[in-house]
């Protein structure tokens, strides 16, 4: 991702204070010198990073995953994704993702962009894939992972979203990179 810096924009960090590290994110609450010399408080999380692959069946059908998501106490459809494991290459963890949840392999994987997902507060960036060419393996999620595979056809999709069906923001982000290069 291309980063840009104006000296009129820019926020300069003071110091910063480690608040919390666990499994998936590590939290940061940092003082920063704002453009205008004032100084202020940025709580942050910094996340590894992950990817998300929208596979695409020979008939043009797409596949989703649903599973529950306790922080919106939901069951939501997604594209499958996953973490970024230390130091590992997005193209890899799509692979295996890819595998893990759905059971499908690709043949073609085609990169599509990298996403920030809420850029507030966290630099969670998000590598999005196209899967193409799948054949049907085994899934097999890890262990704590609960999740249904469908398949679903695009026009069905389109009005899923008109219905307010797939909200997801990775999913969408994917799904209009989707169908604006089709």
């Amino acid at each position: 991702m291309k980063k840009m810096h104006d000296e009129r924009l820019d926020e300069k960090q003071l110091s910063s204070e480690d608040v919390f590290t666990g499994r998936l994110l590590h939290v940061f609450k940092d003082k920063v010198k704002l453009p205008n010399g004032h100084e202020s408080t940025r709580e942050y999380i910094k996340h590894q990073g992950a990817v998300a692959i929208l596979p695409v069946l020979p008939d043009g059908k797409l596949i989703f995953v649903r599973q529950y998501r306790y922080p919106v106490d939901s069951v939501i459809y997604e594209i499958p994704a996953g973490k970024l494991e230390k130091g590992e290459d997005p193209l890899t963890c799509a692979k295996r993702e890819l595998s893990e949840e759905t059971g499908y392999e690709a043949g073609t994987f085609t990169y599509l962009t990298s996403v920030l997902t809420t850029p507030g507060f966290t630099n969670e960036t998000i590598h999005l894939y196209l899967a193409t060419d799948l054949k049907r393996g085994a899934q097999h999620p890890d262990e704590n992972e609960f999740l249904d595979v469908i398949s679903i056809s695009e026009p069905n999709v389109r009005e899923m979203i008109r219905n307010g069906e797939i909200y997801d923001a990775k999913t969408l982000s994917t799904l209009l990179l989707y169908l604006l290069k089709k």
